[in-house]
């Protein structure tokens, strides 16, 4: 889920930024510490928006830089338990299909692709099911569920999907099952 959120934090200025606009230097610093990190409660930070307020900078014994309270806005991304996304396929392998929602990447399982038995094609790069009908492979677009997520800060992240569900899976697939559902209403009118 994306959020936006309005945040109180103290944010160190490096001594090498000083001597700018102090808002200027605030941003920067921000920006480096936060954007393309993941902070508890918000996830993935993915733009420092907007400073609304800066108190005054404070010095620290033994440390160069100077510290400033700051009232700012920011955009994460943290992917909820059960939420139906769609991504699309960024690679295929033995075990599974990397699949990326938003700006993660989560791991849907062999077994949870679809309800067949399913064969990974090396030769193809693709998996396939038992009667051939159905493919997945590298840049295809997909509904999941999340299953799973262990996002912390500074360790391995991950996040599982299933696609085991009606209305989930590769798009087409979706697409075909719509269809067949509506055929199946005409004839029984």
């Amino acid at each position: 889920m994306y959020k936006k959120a309005k945040v109180k934090d103290q944010i160190r200025v490096d001594p090498t930024l000083l001597g700018r606009d102090i808002e200027e230097s605030v941003f920067s610093s921000l920006k480096k510490q936060y954007e393309g990190h993941i902070v508890e409660d918000l996830g993935m930070v993915l733009k420092v928006d907007e400073i609304t307020d800066i108190g005054d900078g404070e010095i620290k014994a033994g440390d160069a830089g100077v510290y400033y309270s700051v009232d700012y806005n920011l955009y994460s991304y943290e992917p909820e338990l059960h939420e139906v996304v769609e991504g699309e396929v960024t690679e295929v392998t033995e075990f599974g299909a990397f699949i990326r929602v938003g700006p993660i990447e989560g791991l849907c399982h062999i077994s949870q692709i679809m309800d067949d038995y399913v064969n990974y094609d090396e030769t193809q790069g693709m998996l396939v099911g038992k009667d051939g009908t159905r493919t997945l492979k590298t840049g295809d677009k997909v509904r999941t569920r999340i299953t799973a997520v262990s996002m912390k800060k500074n360790k391995d992240n991950k996040v599982n999907l299933t696609m085991r569900q009606p209305t989930l899976g590769k798009i087409d697939w979706i697409k075909e099952e719509l269809e067949e559902l509506e055929k199946e209403e005409e004839e029984e009118e």
